[in-house]
Parts: structure tokens; sequence; C-alpha cells
């Protein structure tokens, strides 16, 4: 009998240890569960992708995919869904994990491009960004801000921020930051400044000012047009491996459907504008 109890004993103490563990488990996968940060005042809200994924909003969308370069079925739903009166919203701010910052506008984002946050799911994960690479295994997920119809509303590469761990409604650059703003105030070179601020600031800032620290400043301590001739400065806008290159290079190519020879000029002239002032 008392053999028997024994045994019953253990039983018992291995179902506890085993519930235990399947707490702990549990546990730790919540804690782990990718996170959404959503900040738009008086709100401040952190959306779990299962909550996400639980929105009734939620669709399976098939896209062509800027990161991936070809189309990829993903679950999303409308960026409406999360920020209501967007067309209202002068600017909002997307944050990725490895410091990337997009600053896109309210009317972009509920314009004709269709804007739509896509989750990634545990059960059909994305493949890598980097194909046959096991030391880089990273996929755009969990969250990324994809598009329908991007050439319709001319939404550029640099507006499908990936890995978004935040999104923030805020005001534009030019305002939180006027270290950015030419005292020169031309035609040419406000739309160079547009320029800068669609394609660059996602990872560049001027003067120090920027949500951005991907790539270096473009103004301090000097700016690239004081030590690149403006041949090869416009190359590297338009290839950069074709100029210089190295294995963690990130900076990508901008072609003349991205950025027009006018709107790289203009972008030149800002960039020498802003030379002129640096210091004053």
């Amino acid at each position: 009998m008392h053999g028997l109890a024994n045994r019953f004993r253990v039983f018992i103490d291995v179902l506890q240890w085993s519930a235990l563990l399947l707490v702990v488990i549990c546990t730790s996968a919540q804690a782990q569960e990718p996170i959404l940060e959503l900040q738009y005042e008086p709100h401040s809200q952190s959306w779990t992708r299962s909550a996400l994924l639980q929105h009734p909003a939620v669709k399976e969308i098939r896209v062509y995919s800027a990161a991936y370069g070809r189309e990829i079925t993903m679950k999303a739903l409308a960026i409406t869904s999360l920020l209501p009166e967007l067309s209202k919203i002068s600017s909002v701010q997307f944050t990725a994990l490895d410091g990337f910052v997009a600053n896109i506008s309210g009317q972009a984002l509920s314009g004709q491009g269709q804007a739509y946050l896509a989750i990634e799911t545990q059960q059909q994960p994305w493949p890598p960004l980097v194909e046959n690479n096991p030391a880089k295994t990273e996929s755009a997920g969990p969250f990324y801000l994809v598009w329908l119809n991007p050439k319709k509303a001319k939404i550029s590469d640099e507006m499908w921020p990936y890995q978004v761990v935040k999104i923030a409604v805020e005001a534009p650059l030019q305002l939180r930051f006027p270290e950015i703003n030419p005292q020169h105030r031309s035609a040419p070179i406000l739309n160079g400044l547009a320029v800068y601020l669609k394609n660059c600031a996602v990872c560049h800032a001027i003067n120090g000012g920027g949500d951005a620290r991907v790539g270096p400043d473009l103004n301090l301590p000097f700016n690239p047009t004081e030590y690149f001739q403006s041949a090869y400065l416009r190359r590297l806008i338009r290839q950069p491996a074709s100029v210089r290159t190295w294995k963690d290079s990130r900076m990508p190519s901008f072609n003349r459907e991205a950025i027009s020879d006018a709107d790289l000029a203009h972008l030149v002239l800002y960039l020498k504008q802003m030379a002129k002032q640096r210091g004053k």
C-alpha cells in the first residue's frame, strides 16, 4: 500500500510540475508576442499580433511587395481601420525596428494607393528578406505597410516600411525640425526639400534634424555636395553600388520613376543650399 501511495504522490507531483511548466511556456510566449504601438492623441494603444488578427477588418490580400520584389499573400487590414479620419491628419510616422522612419501624409494613406497594415502570422510566416542566407533570416514582419495600388498614387519604395514597431500621428517633419528648412525658398529648392522628405529623410537627418538615424547626416559635419563631384553624387543616388559598395550597404537605388531628373537636380540644389547656411 505504501508503495502504491508513493507512486500516486509521484504521479501527482509530475502533473503539478507539468501544469506549472505549461503556464511558464504560455506566459513566455505571450511575453514574446510582437506588439505594435499606436499613438494617436489623446489615445495610445498597444496591439498584440493576436489582437490585431482578431480585428473584424482583417482580410487576406494579394499584393506586390516592394520588399520582396514579387507578389505575396498576406493577412492585412486597411490602415483607415486603425486611424479614423486619416484624410484630416497631416502626417503619420511609421518607425521600424532598425531605425528606419517613414513620415507619410494622411492624405496619401487614405487615398487611391489603398494602404494596408499586413500582419505576419505564426502559422504562415513570410519568407526571409534575404534569400539563401542562413545568417539573415528576418522577414518583413511582423507588421508591414503595403499598398494595393501604389502606382496610381505615386507611392515610392520608401513608403513601404516593414518590421514596423510604432505608428504615431505627428506634425510634419519640417515643422518639428526647422533646421532642415532652407533659408532661400525658391520653387526648385523647396521642391528639393520635398524630394528629400519623401525619399531621404527615412534614413538621413539634416543638421541633426529628423527622426531616422539609419544613414549619416547629410549636412554634418559636411554635405555630400562638398565631397562628391556633381556627376558622381547623381550616380550615387541613382545606383549606389556603382560608386561605392560594402557588405552591409543598405542604400537603395533611385531610378527615374522614383526621382525624375528634374527632381534630382532640385534635390542637389537643396543640399547645396543647406551646405551654404550651415553654421549660420
